[in-house]
């Protein structure tokens, strides 16, 4: 089974940067197209960012030019980098598989984009 452990927040200014990870134990990952979601307090989960197992990407039209998203098999790593952030960014992100999330969420990690 595997397991997601996603890192990086923390709280940046408006117009900022973070770049966060989310790292997958076991095996049977590195087949699946990723996405990174987030949850904003009172809304639902949303999509942001997507990769292919080939490294094709897609983006919410939100965050367009703003993050970019990456991976690594090797390490069975996913990576979001985040760029020009808006206080509108601020929710706990979180990865998992797209289009479905066949994975047990992960505890995700806290963006606050604030001044």
């Amino acid at each position: 089974q595997v397991q997601l452990v996603e890192s990086g927040g923390g709280l940046v200014q408006p117009g900022g940067s973070l770049g966060l990870s989310c790292a997958a134990s076991g095996s049977g990952y590195n087949i699946y197209t990723m996405g990174w979601y987030r949850q904003a307090p009172g809304k639902q989960r949303e999509l942001v960012a997507r990769i292919t197992s080939a490294g094709n990407t897609n983006y919410a039209d939100s965050v367009q030019g703003r993050f970019t998203i990456s991976r690594d098999n090797a390490k069975n790593t996913v990576y979001l980098q985040m760029s020009s952030l808006k206080p509108e960014d601020t929710a706990v992100y979180y990865c998992n598989t797209f289009p479905v999330p066949r994975l047990t969420w992960g505890q995700g990690t806290q963006v606050t984009v604030s001044s």
